[in-house]
């Protein structure tokens, strides 16, 4: 499976942003997919997560009200929008994926990496 993310930018505190990550290749089989972000110096977050077989979404505490995960099975497509953003979100995030489903929470747990997108929230 391969993964596409894109959307990162730059973008004033409060205002909002949307991350497409388009998966390709083994897409018929159940995954779970997820974003994490990373900051350097810092291990990798995760933000949220979706199961591709119509299962929930799930959260990080420290978005939980403001990310809203998505997907579009027909696009092979899952969306993260982002509102109320923060300085402190601001990060490389990566899409990431997973055979399976169980949630995807675990950077350890990850079997397959999309290419990350910054994002950067200034105050």
């Amino acid at each position: 499976v391969q993964l596409q993310a894109s959307g990162g930018g730059l973008v004033q505190a409060g205002g909002s942003l949307r991350l497409s990550c388009e998966a390709s290749g083994r897409t018929s089989s159940t995954y779970a997919i997820s974003w994490f972000r990373q900051v350097p110096g810092e291990d990798r977050e995760f933000v949220a997560g979706i199961s591709w077989s119509g299962g929930g979404t799930y959260y990080g505490d420290s978005v939980k009200g403001r990310f809203t995960m998505s997907g579009d099975n027909a696009k092979n497509t899952v969306y993260l929008q982002m509102n109320s953003l923060k300085p402190e979100d601001t990060a490389v995030y990566y899409c990431a994926a997973r055979v399976g489903r169980a949630s995807l929470t675990r950077p350890t747990l990850v079997e397959y990496w999309g290419q990350g997108t910054q994002v950067t929230v200034s105050s």
